[in-house]
């Protein structure tokens, strides 16, 4: 462990290092995110799981920045080329970046124009010009005329010594360090339509004349604008203030006014053009493309931990419909613990239109089965469905929720489906799905590839690897912040649990169908590779219901048990009296337990957990319906107001599910009265909102949408045509936007 890491990360994210060092450590010995930040506050001062993976990422960027350090101070020092001030500089380089700005030099070339023109004898001559003394720049080439090496005349001769020079200025570290700010404050990115794609590029219209400055274009559509270009449909092209860069370099090599002055103004021109902007355009591009996927990613994954942490039902008795006309409606019921006890197509719709008997067969499961709950999947004949089935005069216990059903197809196809339900067709395996959305949105959205759940925004054109690393962290956060049963837990919800992994997950399933449901925690030690390690970091998140330990279904972690049972004992009760008495835990002193591993955070978090064991950090689960009547786009009239789900978030609008099987778009400059930068300032994604319909194209299928307090206006006309299927990829309009937010802002 390097302590200059330590303090440069601790200075950098401004916590104490001694806390910083503690997370490292952890981490070195194999703790997991959520494990730290639940079980070890003490030893990180409380650090949040956003914080320690920060320091976790850094760390690891320093780490592999001190490897190619010593692989560049190796090379270099091979070629007895090493000085100690080179050395220095590498040493304190801290980016990437930096280091292989002052490796460049001395880096193995291919045979460049420059590299050429030394074999050829001219590295003398590239000297003078260097130098620019006051010798004829003809009459020094002369010297170096030699037809044996190629060097026909003095013109070729002075025309290889300026390659070098233009090699020479390009590997010039301090330079393009003044280069890369330059491209950081003036350069633009311009987008333009190949010859001949304009009408098979028509979504990207708005980008076949377009430019603006590239520190400030918006991630989708730099996204969008690089997803043309894949396509072939544009051209981009990263554009510095030329002018300004060209000066820069001739400020620093142009040291007089003499004969030299001509030639090295054209070394100057010639390396910018030639070596310097394609260079730094590449790094930009990639920067940029960097920065735009880091912020789609984080929309994505906030979208994903709303969608994954939506309220639950719980366990109740289900029935399911996946709606559809023709093939009729998939009806399964599901058991308390989402177990699938039986199965049936109804055809209430056009053309069978058997509503008699497929009224009658809901009727019958109802009483049958005992059901609790009817889940309707939210696609086509949805609403429909809904409305036939509120028709039937069933008791007002039972709920009727149209549920998404983003992703069950993808789901009801997969290998855990088949795994799961090998004896059903792809429709019960579907309908099951709905069902238990309803249930445990959690349990069973991490079935599914979350990229097929209808939330994020351009997540196919970003870096899939740290998309990837950053979905299954975000997924395995919310799994252990809400805790596993692990009696009914699937494998593909334990293997997100904290240290078990895919393996131990299909172990623990195996154990649970030999030897039945597990008795407590301490039995999970029995389970094949749940070693001491893994215990540990895994035990505080699995509960165990039926336990005779009441602690096992709490979030209290086994090693602090000891701690709840001393309280118990001093109080003279058992710990299921403390549990079950608030007038007990209001007799207990916290300090009065504190040792030198256990402190006020773990014992307030403990004295939490008694009140509640095994409380669920999800929202109540409220019920929710569509306006009645409002079925198709073509009902709506523009100044309805409906009630609708945010479905998406995305930086330049939200999505609402308004019940007419196509989402409408509040765009930015209609969330909100006051100025905002981000949606998410204002709403996520499952949240109830209320909408005002402002317009519908049905020939575009575009439905605009209002949440400001005087939304019946008419919608600014936007060019932003990104939608939820990312079908089209234009900008949105940002005058429109800035004059609706300003007029927002000063409404007040």
């Amino acid at each position: 462990m390097s302590q200059n890491h330590i303090t440069l990360i601790a200075k950098e994210i401004s916590a104490p290092e001694n806390f910083v060092k503690a997370t490292v450590e952890l981490l070195e010995e194999g703790a997991t995110v959520p494990f730290i930040a639940r079980y070890r506050k003490e030893q990180t001062g409380s650090l949040d799981e956003v914080q320690i993976i920060t320091i976790r990422d850094r760390y690891e960027q320093l780490v592999e920045l001190d490897k190619r350090r010593a692989a560049i101070l190796k090379s270099i020092t091979e070629q007895n080329k090493l000085t100690p001030e080179l050395e220095k500089k590498i040493n304190a380089a801290l980016t990437m970046t930096v280091l292989e700005d002052l490796y460049l030099p001395y880096k193995q070339k291919r045979k460049t124009k420059g590299v050429m023109a030394k074999e050829k004898g001219l590295e003398p001559l590239s000297v003078l010009m260097l130098a620019q003394g006051k010798e004829d720049p003809v009459t020094a080439a002369a010297a170096f005329v030699n037809a044996e090496l190629g060097v026909k005349d003095e013109t070729e001769a002075l025309n290889g010594a300026r390659d070098i020079v233009e090699e020479i200025i390009n590997e010039d570290a301090e330079l393009r360090a003044s280069l890369r700010k330059i491209f950081e404050q003036t350069a633009m990115v311009v987008s333009k339509v190949a010859t001949g794609k304009e009408e098979e590029g028509e979504k990207y219209r708005d980008y076949f004349e377009w430019s603006e400055k590239l520190s400030a274009v918006p991630s989708h559509r730099l996204l969008a604008m690089r997803r043309g270009e894949k396509e072939m449909i544009l051209s981009l092209d990263v554009v510095p203030d030329e002018e300004e860069a060209i000066g820069t370099i001739e400020k620093k090599y142009i040291s007089s006014s003499g004969p030299w002055k001509e030639l090295m103004q054209q070394a100057s021109k010639g390396s910018f053009k030639r070596l310097l902007k394609p260079s730094l355009e590449t790094e930009f591009r990639l920067a940029s493309k960097s920065k735009a996927d880091e912020e789609a990613i984080r929309v994505f994954v906030d979208n994903v931990r709303q969608l994954l942490l939506s309220s639950p039902l719980g366990q109740k008795n289900i029935l399911a419909l996946d709606p559809g006309f023709r093939s009729g409606c998939k009806m399964v019921c599901l058991d308390r613990q989402g177990k699938l006890i039986d199965n049936t197509n109804i055809y209430p719709h056009e053309p069978q239109r058997q509503t008699a008997q497929s009224g009658a067969a809901i009727m019958a499961w109802c009483e049958k089965y005992e059901v609790e709950a009817i889940a309707i999947g939210n696609g086509t004949a949805g609403r429909e469905t809904e409305a036939f089935v509120k028709s039937l005069g069933l008791p007002a216990t039972i709920a009727v929720v149209m549920v998404n059903e983003s992703g069950a197809s993808v789901y009801s196809a997969s290998e855990v489906a088949r795994e799961e339900f090998p004896d059903y067709d792809i429709t019960v395996r579907g309908s099951v799905s709905i069902g238990r959305r309803l249930m445990d949105p959690l349990s069973e959205l991490v079935k599914v590839d979350p990229k097929a759940i209808g939330v994020g925004q351009y997540q196919h054109d970003v870096d899939q690897s740290a998309l990837k690393k950053s979905l299954d962290e975000t997924v395995s956060s919310c799994v252990n912040a809400v805790g596993v049963e692990v009696n009914t837990a699937s494998k593909q919800l334990l293997m997100y649990v904290s240290g078990i992994g895919p393996t131990i997950a299909s172990n623990i399933v195996e154990y649970r169908n030999a030897n039945g449901p597990f008795k407590s925690r301490a039995a999970l030690k029995k389970v094949p590779r749940m070693g001491e390690k893994v215990y540990e970091q895994a035990a505080g998140f699995l509960r165990i219901r039926e336990s005779e330990q009441p602690l096992d279904y709490s979030s209290v972690h086994p090693e602090s048990y000891h701690i709840v049972e001393k309280m118990a004992q001093d109080l003279g009760v058992t710990v299921k009296d403390l549990i079950a008495d608030a007038s007990h835990r209001q007799q207990i002193k916290p300090e009065k337990y504190t040792t030198d591993k256990v402190g006020l955070p773990t014992l307030k978090d403990i004295m939490k957990e008694l009140e509640k064991p095994g409380r669920d950090p999800r929202q109540p689960f409220e019920q929710f319906s569509f306006a009645e009547g409002i079925n198709s786009p073509g009902d709506l009239r523009s100044g309805m107001k409906l009630p609708g789900i945010v479905t998406n978030v995305t930086k330049f609008g939200v999505f609402v599910d308004i019940g007419v099987h196509q989402d409408g778009l509040i765009h930015i400059s209609h969330l909100a009265d006051r100025y905002i930068s981000d949606p998410s300032e204002v709403v996520k994604v499952q949240q109830k909102v209320q909408v005002t319909v402002l317009e519908v194209d049905l020939h575009r299928k575009r439905i605009s949408l209002s949440m400001k307090g005087d939304s019946g206006a008419p919608r600014p006309k936007s060019k932003d045509k990104d939608s939820k299927s990312e079908k089209s990829a234009a900008p949105e309009s940002d005058m429109a936007t800035m004059l609706a937010q300003l007029k927002g802002k000063f409404a007040k």
